[in-house]
């Protein structure tokens, strides 16, 4: 029962992990793309790379801001994993 336990507290642990990780991509390549929706309804003008170049350099933009703490997170998580696999193992 210990062991379903701990693989339901990690496996939250894990999806909110997910969540901080991709969240601020998800929330800045939403809000250009809100941003340049708005701006092609008011001018009507519905050229396809409009939609996708912005939201490319936003994304990558994010991930040049926040990567290294994204990948901090992915690594605190990967080290948690390993430490239950050897807790698990003994």
């Amino acid at each position: 029962m210990d062991d379903t336990a701990s693989l339901l507290a990690l496996a939250d642990h894990m999806l909110w992990v997910t969540a901080l990780v991709s969240a601020p991509v998800l929330l800045a390549s939403l809000a250009i793309g809100l941003a340049v929706g708005v701006v092609q309804a008011a001018t009507s003008v519905n050229e396809q790379t409009l939609t996708f170049v912005p939201k490319l350099a936003v994304t990558a933009l994010v991930l040049v801001l926040f990567g290294a703490s994204m990948m901090g997170l992915v690594g605190d998580f990967m080290k948690e994993i390993f430490d239950q696999i050897a807790q698990v193992s003994r």
